[in-house]
């Protein structure tokens, strides 16, 4: 046990979703060593609130603070999510659409033949390599399923969740308060430094002065405290992913709910699809480069068909790629004043997730000093590197032509050389997962979600090249791995029932 004298006091600067997962961490983890958090939250700043589709490590975060889906799903219009539908990113055919999915327990049965056909594929037989096929997730979300089984489905599953993002943060402040957490609504309009560069305290535009030991900037992209005030660097990602904008438009729920994320890709960039409990969220995320505001909120509507409609866009800027140094000097930016990687794969709360659960780790192993920053630094920016890569080689594999856009995409060589050594390794027919293996990062993304993303785009030889395979290559048969997956879909019900029945009990 901390003596009382070694308690520490953490100010967090900022709300939102980012500011209050920081706090209920950092609350559960220290509240046995009497730390003091407070959070400094402005009514004058509104909360973005595009991402709301969320990967598994959501559901572990809940289950840390001892938080049932029946306390918060329906408080926050929450959905299941089984994965993602990527439509219209591959021009290949029988590939216009695959489906990312989160893993079962039931894939080590199935996955083992996917990996196998997609490498027999690559030397050129014909064996069925599409990775929709495989995975017990797919089918979940292609029939409206949820992921959660009857109670004798002896296998377990993993998925995220779709969520209103504000009331999502409204749900934590009230949770972190119940940890201790004191919740102070003002906005910063001073910070003072010590004269060895720290941060010393903030001041409150109603001149109340806030002292701590650590700060944690979640101020979103103006990151008050760690760019602005201790000038760390940020290093843009805008070569590789063009990305910088986003229109939002709400739409009416359909009576079929869906269980996953939709990606459409568009002219300038790609549309998503969320569905939660009392409407659709959707947006538009492209680049300016390419596409002016008002031509980007058209599209949008001509898809959704509201061209005439009255319903209000929100358009938003982005500003993708990280800082240098996430914790410098007594701050640690989490969220948006950290870095931002466009939602593609719904990874925004996973970073901010992984930030904070790395800084206490960190902060922890070093006796609460900062014995242990560089190494928390450089892990930090590993994960944003790999989930950058993973991101940008949705772009570089298209195979559209129906803009600039997508072309110059295409062509784009400005690569990590982890994410060319990946592509070259797809390319001449190895082994993937000996190459992540080999580049210690499958932790990151695993070697599904790379066999998914490059199988999905059809990445193989043309069909009228593939040749027959010989018992070997056919070592799998597609027919008993389909039926095993569909007789495992029957112990899953479907997802407005499930949603009703959480409701209700």
């Amino acid at each position: 046990m901390m003596s009382e004298h070694q308690a520490k006091s953490i100010v967090i600067v900022g709300g939102g979703t980012a500011g209050w997962m920081a706090a209920n961490l950092m609350a559960k983890s220290w509240q046995h060593l009497g730390f003091n958090i407070r959070l400094i939250e402005s009514p004058d700043i509104g909360i973005i609130g595009v991402g709301e589709g969320s990967t598994p490590q959501l559901k572990g975060f809940m289950d840390f603070l001892g938080i049932k889906e029946s306390d918060w799903m329906g408080q926050c219009n929450a959905t299941y999510k089984n994965g993602i539908e990527f439509v219209n990113w591959s021009t290949k055919p029988g590939f216009s659409r695959y489906f990312h999915p989160f893993p079962a327990q039931t894939d080590d049965y199935s996955a083992p033949g996917f990996f196998h056909n997609s490498y027999i594929r690559r030397k050129g037989i014909s064996v069925e390599g599409h990775p929709d096929h495989f995975f017990l997730a797919s089918y979940l979300a292609k029939h409206k399923l949820a992921p959660i089984p009857e109670f004798h489905f002896p296998f377990e599953t993993n998925y995220g969740y779709h969520f209103d993002s504000a009331l999502l943060g409204k749900f934590l402040a009230g949770k972190a308060q119940e940890f201790g957490v004191t919740h102070t609504r003002g906005t910063v309009a001073e910070v003072k430094l010590h004269l060895n560069g720290d941060i010393q305290s903030v001041i409150t535009q109603a001149g109340e002065t806030i002292a701590g030991d650590i700060f944690i900037d979640c101020t979103g992209f103006a990151s008050l405290l760690l760019q602005q005030q201790l000038k760390v660097p940020f290093k843009s990602f805008g070569n590789n992913l063009f990305n910088d904008a986003a229109v939002v438009l709400p739409t009416e729920q359909t009576q079929q709910l869906g269980s996953q994320t939709i990606s459409t890709a568009l002219k300038h960039g790609w549309a998503w699809e969320i569905p939660l409990t009392n409407r659709n969220g959707n947006g538009y995320v492209y680049s300016s480069a390419y596409s002016s505001s008002d031509s980007a909120e058209t599209e949008l509507r001509a898809k959704l068909g509201l061209l005439d409609a009255d319903v209000e866009a929100r358009h938003l800027k982005m500003k993708v790629g990280r800082v240098e140094q996430h914790w410098h000097k007594n701050c640690v930016a989490v969220g948006l004043s950290q870095g931002f990687i466009e939602p593609l794969e719904a990874t925004a709360l996973h970073l901010v997730q992984e930030t904070v659960q790395g800084f206490i780790d960190c902060y922890q192993k070093g006796n609460f000093s900062g014995q242990y920053q560089g190494e928390f630094n450089a892990s930090v920016n590993a994960r944003f590197e790999a989930v950058r890569d993973y991101i940008v080689g949705h772009y570089r594999i298209n195979s559209r032509t129906d803009s600039q856009y997508w072309l110059d995409n295409a062509n784009n060589n400005q690569l990590s050389a982890s994410l060319v050594a990946i592509l070259q390794c797809w390319m001449r027919g190895d082994n993937l997962s000996d190459e992540l293996d080999r580049q210690k990062i499958d932790h990151y993304y695993p070697s599904i979600s790379w066999h998914c993303l490059l199988a999905g785009y059809g990445l193989y030889p043309d069909s009228g090249q593939l040749k027959p395979g010989n018992e070997y290559a056919n070592k799998y048969n597609i027919g008993q791995i389909t039926d095993f997956i569909s007789r495992c879909g029957l112990n899953f019900k479907p997802h407005r029932q499930k949603l009703a029945e959480l409701s209700a009990g």
